[in-house]
């Protein structure tokens, strides 16, 4: 009912303002900007020493205006980046720093405030040659209003470059993956699965916030819920799919990401 709630809102805001529906951002041909967006852009990055590439998505928010996660919350707004259209790119990477938990309405959701830079790391078809980046991203950004923007953004990569501070600070700031096993029960819900997870992590002083998605698989997952019985994290959330019934989780599509004051860790996988 709260996703409900939120999309009819988003509806509403839409309808009232339709010129603020789409936004698009070109570092050759720019447009006016919409609410909440100061810019949008690639960094350029630099060629690492096998060849590959590392560049970023810069993407700069007014001050009170925040994005989504990659697993965006419950009444979040999905980004979609897609990379179609470049060229001399045999595989891409995009890295998510470790987000922040808002809570407003009753309602929480998983995003960035302020400025946000997503590195991405690119293989080359052909080290010797530049990379032509075209990166086309629909993402939310919400302060008293939700606003759907669409970039479409283009960069030439060419030559050694250099490293760029920004782009190391998101690769720093990036959940670290650990080794732990994680065991998990699922249960059919009218709407979906239920799934329990349990594994040890020591406690951390403060709060702790556990966020499930599946890395393959569009499904709505909701705000999960957590207790401990001592170093033994246990964490509840629902999946729903698009159609809304029961289906076959795959526990090895599983990330689990655990934020907290000790630094944010990601576990992948889960055995029933």
């Amino acid at each position: 009912m709260q996703m409900i709630k939120f999309l009819s809102i988003l509806a509403l805001t839409l309808s009232a303002h339709p010129h603020l529906a789409a936004a698009q951002q070109s570092m050759d041909h720019p447009v006016p900007h919409p609410p909440g967006l100061e810019g949008a852009q690639l960094l350029q990055g630099w060629m690492r020493a096998d060849g590959t590439r590392m560049a970023g998505l810069s993407i700069d928010l007014e001050p009170g205006w925040k994005t989504y996660w990659r697993a965006p919350g419950d009444a979040g707004i999905p980004p979609q980046i897609d990379f179609i259209g470049s060229e001399n790119v045999a595989k891409i990477t995009l890295h998510w720093p470790a987000p922040e938990v808002f809570e407003s309405a009753g309602m929480r959701t998983i995003g960035y405030h302020s400025d946000l830079v997503l590195p991405i790391s690119i293989t080359p078809k052909d080290p010797t040659k530049p990379v032509d980046l075209t990166a086309n991203a629909a993402i939310g950004i919400c302060d008293q209003i939700c606003v759907p923007v669409s970039l479409h953004l283009h960069a030439h990569l060419a030559g050694k470059g250099q490293p760029d501070p920004q782009i190391k600070a998101a690769l720093q700031a990036e959940p670290k993956t650990i080794s732990l096993h994680a065991t998990c029960k699922t249960t059919p819900v009218r709407d979906g699965v239920k799934l329990t997870a349990r594994f040890d992590l020591p406690p951390a002083i403060g709060r702790e916030a556990t966020l499930f998605e599946l890395r393959s698989t569009p499904v709505w997952v909701s705000e999960s819920e957590s207790r401990r019985e001592g170093n033994t994290l246990i964490a509840t959330a629902d999946f729903v799919p698009p159609e809304a019934k029961p289906f076959d989780l795959d526990l090895s599509d599983l990330r689990i990401t655990v934020l907290s004051d000790r630094g944010a860790v990601q576990i992948d996988g889960c055995t029933e």
